[in-house]
């Protein structure tokens, strides 16, 4: 139970009301102490996973007031830029596409891909990192890089794979975030949700675009989306 009602509502961009109508409508975990709300970082995750993406969870809204994110607003673009962007990576499982990625993004990003892969699919085993629409975020809880940025390596699997996803849908789209800190995590996975929720995002995606294109791209929807905090649904 480490997150606030107040970080909950920044790291999500919603207002707090609409984090109590979540709560009211049973929607999101919570726990009640000294009469005041708690969250649970791998709880809320896990629900941002679970979620439906349209209805269930409307984290950025598109037509609210813009307000100043600060160092979030375009935290995703920066992290692609700092991982980058993987084309026709081979495998038939999803095992085998997540250890063959690995060899690549970890030799940049110096890290030690076996150790890196098993910490990924202890993860998978626990619950399956999809979201809806085909796409997957590859992550672990036992893992923060010691740096003082964010990275998500975008990996295009030569041709879709199976992973588990609640909808059924094979995966042609993996996002793999490693952040250096836990409250940057969970924005981060909660705009790659809001991201992958609208169907022109994921054109844009099974297009397999370059590096060049996708930062360009993310650069542009970052900069239009607006916060919801302050305002209620």
């Amino acid at each position: 139970m480490d997150l606030r009602l107040k970080d909950v509502t920044e790291l999500l961009n919603v207002s707090e009301t609409t984090i109590k109508r979540w709560i009211s409508e049973g929607k999101i975990p919570y726990y009640r102490l000294n009469n005041q709300y708690r969250f649970s970082r791998s709880e809320i995750e896990d629900w941002v996973l679970s979620c439906k993406q349209e209805g269930d969870f409307t984290p950025f809204e598109d037509n609210s007031p813009r307000e100043k994110l600060g160092t979030q607003q375009f935290g995703l673009y920066r992290a692609i830029h700092k991982g980058g962007v993987y084309l026709d990576v081979p495998g038939d499982t999803k095992e085998s596409v997540i250890r063959n990625a690995m060899e690549r993004i970890a030799a940049d990003l110096h890290l030690d891909a076996e150790v890196i892969t098993e910490l990924l699919l202890d993860r998978e085993n626990l619950m399956p990192t999809a979201l809806s629409n085909g796409i997957g975020v590859p992550h672990t809880r036992d893992f923060l890089l010691q740096e003082s940025y964010d990275v998500i390596a975008v990996v295009f699997p030569e041709k879709p794979i199976d992973y588990g996803a609640l909808d059924g849908l094979p995966v042609h789209t993996l996002f793999f975030l490693f952040a250096c800190d836990d409250k940057r995590h969970l924005h981060l996975l909660a705009k790659i949700a809001h991201l992958c929720s609208k169907s022109e995002n994921l054109l844009h995606l099974k297009a397999h675009p370059t590096k060049a294109e996708l930062l360009e791209y993310i650069r542009n929807w970052e900069a239009h989306i607006m916060p919801k905090m302050m305002q209620e649904v």
